[in-house]
């Protein structure tokens, strides 16, 4: 594949770039390839990394050295088109929506001359694609927003922002997993952890699932949030339809 470009990213990692553009099928092949990589169990690589456009390999090379490694890639390029790619999950998020929990949801329905019910119908609508998880520890970088309710960012970020919390930011939407300072419209919280230490699997979310938000009533924000305390809650997941 000519377009596949190998980024020396320190003196232990390379980036394997698969295009200029954010788009699904760059993911799929984004995937195929980190598939590739673990099937091939190759002798010196520590973990992968998946980003918007392209697949992070950290190395040892003091096992392998660049050179062969990007060879060994290149081989690998042949068979992805015939590597199956498992159908992703999609992880219903519940989220309560406006009031101290949304504080901006009005200012997101306003500029887009919608009502706060019909942005929150449409931010509901659909199933959003994780491309992949930074920032902080698991926050999800989305795709899939309509730009039906695009909104610019404050121009004055907030200095704490609570985990949970459901944003707008531009084309994009997002959850903060934990508090911290941003500057992204708030339209609504979710009781759900994306990051807790004390779990064993510590970030909820990873880069491949996808995203459904769920709007649940005051009351149904606070029993499932006592459930998350508790331990007892289980996202409710399901295989993604083929398209």
């Amino acid at each position: 594949m000519n377009d596949v470009r190998y980024l020396v990213s320190g003196d232990c990692a390379v980036c394997v770039e698969f295009g200029n553009e954010i788009s699904p099928e760059i993911n799929r092949r984004i995937c195929a390839f980190k598939i590739a990589v673990e099937n091939a169990q190759i002798e010196g690589i520590v973990e992968t990394v998946p980003t918007y456009r392209s697949l992070l390999v950290v190395y040892q090379p003091e096992i392998i050295r660049f050179g062969e490694l990007t060879k060994t890639f290149d081989s690998l390029m042949d068979s992805m088109d015939q590597i199956p790619i498992p159908p992703p999950s999609v992880v219903e998020i519940p989220v309560l929506y406006g009031g101290e929990m949304g504080p901006d949801i009005e200012t997101v329905a306003s500029h887009n001359g919608k009502t706060v019910e019909e942005v929150i119908k449409i931010h509901t609508s659909g199933e959003y694609l994780i491309y992949m998880l930074g920032f902080i520890a698991g926050f999800p970088y989305l795709g899939g927003m309509s730009k039906e309710i695009a909104t610019p960012r404050l121009k004055s970020p907030r200095v704490k922002i609570e985990g949970g919390s459901v944003g707008i930011a531009g084309e994009q939407t997002g959850i903060y997993p934990v508090a911290s300072p941003g500057g992204w419209q708030l339209i609504g919280r979710t009781p759900l952890k994306l990051y807790d230490s004390e779990r064993e699997k510590p970030v909820l979310l990873s880069a491949g699932q996808y995203i459904k938000f769920c709007p649940v009533t005051e009351d149904e924000y606070k029993k499932i949030e006592k459930q998350v305390a508790e331990g007892t809650y289980r996202c409710v997941t399901y295989d993604k339809e083929v398209e």
